[in-house]
């Protein structure tokens, strides 16, 4: 294609939700965990492949954003689809059942790969959408969140092929299923040429909070500013893993508690988060993008972090009651796939639009801390019996995760060269500055 007549960007919304469909099947992960359970694993056994997918998803993300120039983003995008693929299918050629096999497949391979193409759609929907970067980073991920719901129940209720195929054959169904559907995504998978522009649409001048002051890394790294983003995604993400390693377990447990059989409580609560956090996980990612196009990324972060916290802590109520169980896994997915459209959008604002690829990694590594002190807390707990402390818990971090972000402003480039001390690290926040000149 030529340079003078560029592809149609929206065809790169379509391969970015195809890709993030497959990418998304982490999130499927509670949906194996009843038959995991009754092979003998403990709940903190389920968790703990759970939080190593998480793990190493983020982790291999930081190397894919550094090869992302080099190798490509088309390249990138199959070298995920066929590691997931292996991962997958692994776990299901050792049976589908061994803790070691699925901790290996599922975990680390299957994260490894995820890591891999994950990046490859926002950084190339910001390429081609700079207009948008709320609405496009939205709409990139939102297939990562609606993913889940499919995979959920093609194992489940609409497929029954767990029951029907076993565990094993449907890993290595899903396995083949991500590495085709990852293929087709990724023939869209390209840059804009050079100097390619929206019609209609100004770059913004080397300033500071609009995405035109370029951060590298190790620029980056050197402010307060990441440190604050860092946290509040750490343990906004955190909150919502748990909630997705535990919103079958949970619920079960406090819905026969309340009287209801536990034929009814599986359905409810595999409906709980199969439909209605999963569905609330995709709309969210891109609802909460494009709001952040107007209200700005720093005040949806709060908004979004803030009122997660609140949900969070009245969950222990919602949980034995079918209908407030459906509402609180709404809103818990609907704030938690919001965490994916805002800080992506959120670090090109603060270190730059074109940097973002190779900056946006080191925020995401977050998540993967996030990931595994949160769904472990939850398993150790669930395991003592106390579920409801472990969702309280998070509720309390995410509101600190607010009152964190409420301090973020705009980094200065050239501040980002200093050494490390207390002082100039409080200064580099410029809370009074901000004070100042809005007294």
């Amino acid at each position: 294609m030529s340079q003078n007549k560029p592809m149609n960007r929206w065809l790169v919304v379509f391969g970015a939700i195809t890709i993030q469909l497959c990418l998304g099947s982490i999130y499927a992960w509670s949906v194996y965990t009843p038959a995991l359970m009754a092979a003998g694993w403990s709940k903190l056994d389920t968790q703990f492949v759970f939080a190593a997918g998480l793990t190493s998803f983020a982790i291999t993300m930081v190397f894919a954003g550094r090869k992302l120039k080099s190798w490509g983003p088309r390249k990138l995008a199959i070298a995920g689809g066929l590691t997931i693929c292996a991962g997958y299918v692994l776990a299901g050629l050792a049976g589908g059942t061994d803790f070691w096999p699925v901790f290996l497949g599922v975990g680390l391979i299957g994260g490894t790969g995820i890591g891999l193409g994950y990046v490859v759609p926002i950084a190339v929907g910001m390429n081609w959408f700079p207009d948008h970067k709320g609405m496009i980073t939205g709409l990139a991920v939102a297939g990562f969140g609606f993913g889940a719901m499919a995979w959920v129940k093609l194992a489940g209720a609409w497929g029954n092929l767990i029951t029907t195929i076993g565990l094993d054959q449907t890993f290595i169904v899903y396995g083949i299923a991500f590495a085709v559907l990852v293929l087709i995504g990724s023939i869209w998978m390209k840059m804009p040429p050079h100097g390619w522009r929206p019609q209609g649409y100004q770059a913004p001048v080397n300033s500071s909070g609009s995405g035109g002051e370029d951060f590298s890394v190790a620029e980056m790294l050197n402010t307060p500013q990441f440190y604050l983003i860092f946290f509040t995604f750490a343990v906004s993400a955190g909150a919502g893993l748990m909630s997705i390693g535990l919103m079958k377990i949970y619920p079960m447990e406090a819905l026969q508690a309340s009287g209801y059989s536990e034929i009814e409580a599986s359905a409810i609560a595999g409906t709980a988060m199969a439909v209605f956090f999963s569905l609330a996980n995709g709309i969210g990612r891109i609802v909460w993008g494009t709001l952040s196009d107007k209200l700005g990324r720093k005040h949806s972060v709060m908004l979004m972090a803030g009122s997660q916290g609140i949900i969070l802590l009245a969950f222990t109520i919602m949980a034995g009651n079918e209908y407030l169980l459906y509402l609180g896994a709404t809103l818990i997915g609907f704030n938690f796939g919001g965490n994916f459209a805002l800080f992506p959008a959120l670090t090109a604002d603060e270190f730059g639009n074109h940097t973002v690829g190779q900056n946006y990694p080191y925020v995401f590594l977050s998540y993967g801390v996030g990931g595994v002190i949160f769904p472990v807390l939850g398993g150790m707990l669930g395991d003592m019996g106390n579920f409801p402390l472990a969702f309280s818990l998070c509720g309390f971090a995410c509101l600190l995760g607010a009152a964190a972000i409420a301090i973020v402003f705009p980094p200065h480039k050239n501040e980002a060269h200093r050494p490390f001390s207390v002082h100039g690290f409080l200064h580099q926040l410029h809370i009074f500055e901000h004070e100042t000149q809005q007294g």
